[in-house]
Formats: structure tokens, sequence, C-alpha cells
């Protein structure tokens, strides 16, 4: 077992040239991607608080009006 990981290890450590080519493009692609997921998460949790207090606060409106006028 720990000829294992010894030799997992070593070969992560192991370095050699790549010769790979990222353009500028890549870089604009990582950061609107990584800025859609925060924006989708934001959205979920906006659509998941908001609109049952939303929901909430009309119904207790309701509730107000209707006491209103059943003591006219």
């Amino acid at each position: 077992m720990l000829n294992i990981i010894f030799s997992i290890l070593l070969l992560c450590l192991i370095t050699s040239k790549s010769f790979a080519y990222l353009g500028p493009g890549m870089g604009g692609g990582l950061i609107a991607a990584t800025l859609g997921v925060i924006v989708a998460i934001f959205a979920v949790l906006f659509g998941l608080i908001w609109f049952p207090l939303k929901r909430f606060f009309k119904k207790r409106k309701q509730k107000k009006e209707n006491k209103k006028n059943n003591f006219d």
C-alpha cells in the first residue's frame, strides 16, 4: 500500500514539457463560465426565497382586506 502511494506521489511530481498553447479565448471562456455559474446560483437562491415571500405577503394583505371589509 505504501509503495502504491509513493509511486503515485512520485508520478505527480515528475514534470515534463507540454508544448501546449492556450489562447486568449481560453481565459475569457473560463471567466464567462465562472460568472455564469455564480449568476445561476444567485438566481436559484433568489427564486427560492423571493417568490414564496411574495406569495406570503400577498395572502397576508388579502386577509387584512377581508377583515377590514367584514367590519364595514
